[in-house]
């Protein structure tokens, strides 16, 4: 019997020879370039040959590549600008706190000033808030009866007159503002002396100088200062600036729009002048003519 392959698929020289011959080639090959040098030009020239198809081979794994990177510097991008921001919004909350405490401190230094120049004693004391009444203007304080406070005092920023203490609890008070309708200062108008009352006025924020004369010396500008008749307010604190005058020679008197001086809805701290809110007494001598005056009606 044959053991040797079928007739289709005869392979001619067998396999072990053809090795035998390509090992005996690779090892002349191989002994001829390290004496002779013969092949280094086969080299180079395959190399030049090679040389395109290394490079289109290599470019799938650079386009892999960069676009690794790209996303990669796409992600850091991505977390610097985050944590620019934080940063930004830090920096700028810094800012705005450094700004409240710089304007309170020079807030605080105007108090101090104004207390100084005073010759009542006062009492420090922080807005709370306002309250939420529509129909009145009114602060709450963070003093109250231990700290001597009482109904009645005045309240005063470096600028001039706030309000009135009308309610005191043990820690807190209540002041109504001198804009409140409800509210009254005597005033005189520091250019001439002229005296009167200011009430809240029926505009927001303002004051109103009632039953003034359509002739009397007022002129837009003119400052109004406390007149101290009602022993209250200290003489000469700034209560307000005349805004507007409306004159009618049809109306017995003048309307006269007040502008405070003081920030009544925008300070953080005020003074409470400690002092006794009773009114003036007032001297014998009066009380003496009154009393002749009803005898001699009787």
């Amino acid at each position: 019997m044959q053991s040797g392959p079928p007739p289709l698929f005869n392979q001619g020289v067998s396999a072990r020879a053809r090795l035998a011959f390509f090992s005996f080639l690779a090892i002349a090959l191989i002994v001829v370039d390290s004496r002779v040098k013969a092949l280094e030009t086969v080299r180079v020239g395959v190399g030049v040959v090679l040389y395109p198809l290394q490079q289109a081979m290599q470019v799938p794994g650079q386009l892999a590549e960069r676009v690794g990177q790209y996303f990669t510097s796409v992600a850091a991008l991505s977390r610097e600008n985050e944590a620019l921001k934080r940063q930004a919004v830090e920096r700028a909350s810094q800012l705005v706190q450094t700004e409240q405490l710089r304007v309170e401190n020079e807030q605080l230094r105007r108090m101090l000033s104004a207390r100084a120049r005073l010759d009542s004693p006062a009492v420090l004391a922080q807005v709370m808030y306002e309250s939420r009444d529509r129909f009145s203007r009114k602060l709450v304080l963070d003093k109250g009866s231990g700290d001597g406070l009482k109904p009645g005092q005045p309240v005063i920023d470096a600028v001039g007159v706030v309000g009135q203490v009308t309610r005191v609890f043990p820690v807190t008070a209540e002041v109504t503002l001198i804009t409140d309708k409800e509210q009254t200062i005597p005033v005189q108008i520091l250019r001439n002396g002229l005296r009167g009352v200011a009430y809240g006025g029926v505009e927001p924020g303002t004051l109103d100088l009632r039953f003034m004369a359509s002739n009397a010396d007022i002129n837009q500008g003119d400052v109004a200062v406390t007149s101290g008749l009602d022993g209250v307010y200290p003489v000469g604190l700034p209560v307000a600036t005349v805004a507007r005058v409306e004159r009618n020679v049809r109306d017995q008197f003048a309307r006269i729009v007040l502008s405070p001086s003081a920030g009544v809805h925008s300070n953080a701290h005020v003074l409470v002048l400690t002092v006794d809110p009773s009114p003036v007494a007032r001297p014998p001598e009066a009380d003496k003519r009154e009393a002749a005056r009803k005898g001699a009606r009787k």
